[in-house]
């Protein structure tokens, strides 16, 4: 059982940055096992149709590479002084060209 804040030694909690041990394990679990299985992982792999093959590629992406996050950027160009305008008009020409 998990002791309550302040009462386990350390008054903080766990310090950021300390890696969960249990994540930690489990992570290294599946990474053996996929080494294991690999050859069947393969040949179950070739078996699926390709619409499949997308769906299950997609889904394992998402373990290899990080999630993006979308940001908004607003302008207001209200608030611009003429000059900030026409360096902005300057460089969209720029990049037309």
């Amino acid at each position: 059982m998990a002791h309550p804040k302040g009462k386990s030694g350390n008054p903080s909690g766990r310090p950021k940055g300390t890696p969960n041990k249990a994540t930690t394990n489990l992570r290294a679990w599946i990474t053996s096992f996929i080494e294991d299985n690999r050859s069947q992982i393969q040949e179950d792999w070739h078996s699926l149709e390709p619409k499949d093959r997308i769906v299950l590629f997609e889904r394992l992406l998402k373990f290899a590479l990080p999630t993006l996050q979308s940001q908004a950027i607003t302008t207001n160009f209200d608030q611009m002084t003429d000059e900030q305008l026409d360096k902005i008009i300057e460089q969209l020409k720029n990049q037309i060209q």
